[in-house]
């Protein structure tokens, strides 16, 4: 399907284009902006025409008018993509999240107030350029992992890629609108996997930061010390980008850590050439049929980018999820909620009712027994993580019909908590990354989580596993910018472009892979360039000179390395060749090997093979003539 495409009749057009299909991701509708091809008056309009067409719409409880929306829009008047970082870009606001004046009522009528002002992430983000479309549907008071806890007033979200499954929850209208390309991002809630599971249900990348990240200010607490807002995103690059946006100390929330990732060493994008991720023994994974393979591509995945894998006895980790329903930490819930327990119960969804209302008997002894065995825990599954860099496990166990849920509401809810429940109880940093697609088209994904704090060492694993993937956009069959290729090279690497002996499976590849390289990509170098097979002694070596007039595509390949093995590679690269800018089939110019001007023949005349197409194509012409000879 189409991205972004518009015409030179902008105001016309551009709803046309957008009614039909949508790339809303960050890069996309923002390259449109500085090209002049969109502006966030037209992006608004066409989104707002295409909420009317779809009608009534479970996944919004209140979706703003375009009177509402004028005041945001006003905002970015004389700004620019390269004044704001989010210009332009819409979003959702999960309706237990406040925006000034607008009604927040996690999922409850009878709950509902009008905040004077917006959160501390809305704010954020409103500063930052984006315009909120609205607020979306839950599991009433963010309780459930299943989407189907909402009240009939609002109705019930479908899943957008099948609406006889369950959207996930609690976090269900979030996904559903960016999966279906209404928004380009939301905000969740997550506090045992309301914004992972909907994600893993939505082919979206599900952001659960590391506790107190982001702040919890201006959020109607589930269990306020282990609440987290959570972010849905299309793309790694985009959960990154409104992460490290958001990730800023609130000195009015008493929950809110400071952690400064460029102090501390870290960057987002690339992830180290070599790592030890953990997963837990098969056996215990409780998955069905797809979740399994999703693990087993994953773990494929991970070792092919340079991952060891190293098995994890899960215990700890299971154990202390069990803590999170069976023990006193329910007793936060009803905290939240207790006046309206007390005084209007029937205003409360009965299966939230019924899970809540175990809450109000708890003893102050049973909360210190489950903080000590929680402690306990905590000791474990630290010295597990203690061995590797990162973990990998199922998001869920499997993706439940609604049918299902209705005959086993809690039972259902429970098992798609197994793999997510003990995260912040542990305090950990997790991220849902979609893998594929099982044969019924449903998506299915996986969970990397790892200590407090890495959360931008997940997101650069993850944008390395989407790179490799062709994965659409969420639900819109838009496929992925750049999918699969690798992106670009961060700080620390350096991509090599290679056409001769270097290439995979040729004598000299191992001065590559004995450096950390690895290979991103095989392609052609832009219709410039000669390939010639230099004269003199073994081994036989290519020259690659452009040729504007001439040229012609000559196949090579980009490995990426380390860049502290750049200087010792480079001493080992004999006259008259060197490294210069090589530009390829895609327009990009990357660092490769060329000829010094003017010494393509000092050692005698050199061959022209460009009529071969590349290296390989010469050495088995070459490999033929031989053996016809013999």
């Amino acid at each position: 399907m189409p991205r972004l495409r518009f015409s030179e009749d902008m105001d016309n057009d551009m709803k046309g284009s957008l009614n039909m299909a949508r790339d809303l991701t960050l890069g996309t509708v923002q390259a449109a902006y500085r090209a002049g091809e969109l502006t966030p008056t037209a992006l608004i309009d066409a989104l707002l025409d295409a909420a009317d067409q779809r009608g009534h719409d479970p996944a919004w409880i209140t979706r703003l008018t375009r009177g509402q929306l004028q005041g945001y829009l006003d905002r970015l008047e004389g700004e620019s993509p390269d004044t704001l970082p989010l210009f332009g870009i819409p979003f959702a606001i999960k309706d237990n999240i406040d925006l000034a004046g607008i009604p927040t009522t996690a999922g409850c009528p009878a709950f509902a107030y009008v905040p004077d002002e917006s959160a501390f992430v809305v704010q954020r983000l409103i500063e930052a350029g984006a315009i909120p479309l609205g607020k979306t549907n839950l599991d009433q008071f963010a309780t459930g992992l299943v989407g189907e806890r909402a009240l009939e007033a609002y109705g019930v979200p479908g899943n957008a890629f099948d609406a006889e499954r369950v959207p996930g929850g609690s976090s269900s209208g979030s996904a559903v609108a960016t999966a279906a390309g209404q928004v380009s991002f939301a905000l969740g809630t997550d506090t045992a996997g309301s914004g992972r599971v909907p994600a893993c249900f939505h082919n979206l990348f599900g952001v659960k930061p590391s506790l107190g990240l982001l702040s919890s200010q201006g959020l109607v607490p589930a269990c306020a010390t282990l609440d987290t807002i959570s972010l849905f995103a299309l793309t790694a690059d985009d959960a990154a980008t409104l992460l490290q946006t958001l990730a800023i100390p609130d000195s009015r929330c008493r929950w809110s850590r400071s952690h400064d990732f460029a102090l501390h060493g870290q960057r987002y994008g690339e992830p180290p050439a070599r790592f030890r991720f953990g997963v837990p023994q098969e056996a215990r994974w409780q998955t069905n049929a797809d979740y399994t393979v999703a693990m087993h591509e994953a773990i494929t995945l991970l070792e092919s980018l340079g991952g060891e894998r190293v098995e994890i006895d899960a215990s700890p980790l299971l154990a202390a999820a069990r803590l999170l329903y069976e023990g006193p930490w329910v007793a936060e819930r009803y905290h939240a909620i207790r006046e309206l327990m007390e005084k209007n119960p029937e205003a409360v969804h009965p299966v939230t009712r019924a899970i809540t209302a175990g809450g109000a008997t708890p003893l102050a002894v049973d909360a210190f027994d489950a903080r000590y065995q929680l402690a306990e825990y905590k000791r474990q599954a630290d010295a597990l993580l203690a061995g590797v860099d990162l973990m990998l496990t199922p998001t869920t166990v499997a993706h439940p019909t609604k049918a299902e849920v209705a005959a086993d509401p809690i039972g259902v809810n429970a098992r798609l908590g197994i793999w997510t429940n003990f995260m912040n109880l542990l305090d950990y940093s997790a991220l849902a990354v979609p893998v594929g697609f099982t044969t019924s088209g449903l998506p299915v994904g996986v969970t990397l989580f790892g200590r407090c704090f890495d959360d931008l060492k997940l997101l650069s694993l993850a944008r390395a596993l989407e790179a490799t993937l062709s994965l659409p956009l969420g639900a819109t069959g838009i496929a992925r910018p750049g999918a699969g290729r690798m992106p670009p090279a961060c700080d620390g690497y350096l991509d090599v472009v290679v056409c001769g002996a270097h290439l995979e499976g040729l004598p000299l590849n191992h001065q590559l892979v004995h450096r950390g390289g690895r290979q991103i990509e095989r392609t052609t170098t832009a219709q410039r360039y000669r390939l010639y097979a230099l004269a003199g002694a073994p081994p036989a070596r290519p020259a690659m000179v452009r040729d504007d007039a001439h040229g012609m595509e000559i196949e090579v390949e980009v490995w990426r390395l380390p860049q502290q093995w750049v200087g010792s590679f480079l001493s080992g690269i004999s006259s008259p060749l060197g490294l210069g800018q090589i530009e390829l089939a895609s327009g990009e110019w990357k660092v490769g090997f060329i000829c010094a001007a003017g010494a393509l023949h000092q050692h005698g005349p050199a061959t022209d093979i460009s009529h071969y197409g590349g290296w390989r194509g010469w050495l088995n012409h070459s490999a033929a003539t031989s053996t016809a000879c013999a």
